[in-house]
């Protein structure tokens, strides 16, 4: 994604699902560790709901 992409993204995160920046912290030092894309390690570590997380693919779809 490209860094202009991400940060719409985690704009996105933070103002239309209200996902705290320590949530989206703890999901990237995991990604870090366990390369996977953010929105199903968000949903494994239980920082975003099954909705959220069809909300984000939504999202990601339309960019």
């Amino acid at each position: 994604m490209a860094p202009a992409t991400y940060s719409k993204f985690l704009r996105f995160l933070q103002e239309e699902l209200a996902i705290s920046t320590d949530s989206i912290a703890i999901a990237q030092r995991h990604r870090e560790q366990d390369p996977g894309p953010l929105p199903m390690i968000l949903w494994q570590y239980g920082l975003v709901t099954l909705k959220q997380l069809d909300q984000i693919y939504d999202w990601l779809e339309t960019v």
